[in-house]
């Protein structure tokens, strides 16, 4: 079922995909950061749970273990909002929170293991 698409088409919530794992025929799994207006939003948001979509509403924040960090740069490269960035200057790893949609593709990419989630 093409849900990007109706999201878009039947509720005008504009869906970023963040990251998708599904096959066809298959349960599949999708990281989706959905803007619109908030009444559209919650009407989307029926819509899916009515075609038995389950929901999770993410309200966990990344965080980083500042002491553990190597700033080595490698979560940059796989951060789709440029929420991780090295800083030019002192390569120094930059986190800005209010860009990051805690899609989780920094933390398996961490060799020292200093990101994870917390609730």
């Amino acid at each position: 079922m093409p849900i990007a698409y109706r999201l878009a088409k039947d509720f005008n919530v504009a869906a970023n995909i963040i990251r998708a794992q599904i096959a066809p025929n298959q349960v599949g799994k999708m990281v989706l950061e959905l803007l619109g207006d908030i009444d559209q939003l919650e009407a989307a948001l029926d819509w899916m749970r009515s075609q038995e979509i389950q929901i999770s509403l993410t309200s966990r924040e990344i965080s980083i273990d500042e002491e553990v960090c190597v700033h080595c740069g490698l979560c940059t490269g796989v951060c789709p909002t440029e929420a991780l960035t090295l800083e030019p200057s002192t390569f120094k790893l930059n986190f800005v929170r209010s860009r990051c949609v805690v899609c989780e593709q920094c933390i398996p990419t961490c060799p020292v293991q200093a990101i994870s989630t917390n609730l």
